[in-house]
C-alpha cells in the first residue's frame, strides 16, 4: 500500500506552518515528507526524483537557497513537477522568480487551500473544479 500515496515535498522552516500543511496533505489523501531548508529539500529530490510528485515551498526559508531556487532546482530534475509557493511578503517577485505554472499561496490561509493546489496543478488536464 506504501507506494499508492502520492508524496508531497514540504519545504517551510516554521514548524507550526510545516505542521499545518502536512496534516493537510494528510487528510486530503496525499503523503507528506518535510524539509526545513532549501539544501535539504534539494538533497531529496535529487536523491529519489521520482519520489516526489509535487512540492510546496516556502520563499524565505533558513540557509542559502529560497524558495524560488528550490522551485527552479526541482524543475531542472523535473520539467513536470508542480511547484507551490507560500509566503507572506514575497508574493509581488512570483511573477519574475517563480517557475511556469505554478501556484502561489499567500500566508495565512487555509489548509485545505493546499490540499485544492496540489490537486489543480497534479490534474492540470482536467477541468476546474
Amino acid at each position: 500500500m506504501q507506494g499508492s500515496l502520492v508524496v508531497v515535498l514540504v519545504v517551510e522552516d516554521d514548524q507550526l506552518i510545516r505542521d499545518m500543511v502536512a496534516d493537510a496533505l494528510g487528510d486530503g489523501g496525499f503523503e507528506a515528507e518535510v524539509a526545513v531548508s532549501g539544501e535539504d529539500a534539494v538533497t531529496l529530490l535529487q536523491s529519489d526524483q521520482a519520489k516526489y510528485r509535487a512540492i510546496i515551498t516556502d520563499i524565505n526559508l533558513f540557509g542559502k537557497l529560497d524558495g524560488w531556487q528550490v522551485g527552479h532546482r526541482a524543475r531542472e530534475l523535473n520539467p513536470d513537477i508542480p511547484v507551490i509557493y507560500m509566503t507572506g511578503a514575497a508574493a509581488d517577485q512570483w511573477s519574475a522568480n517563480g517557475v511556469p505554472n505554478s501556484i502561489l499561496l499567500n500566508k495565512p490561509f487555509a489548509p485545505a487551500q493546499v490540499v485544492a493546489a496540489v490537486a489543480q496543478l497534479l490534474n492540470t488536464g482536467a477541468p476546474p473544479a
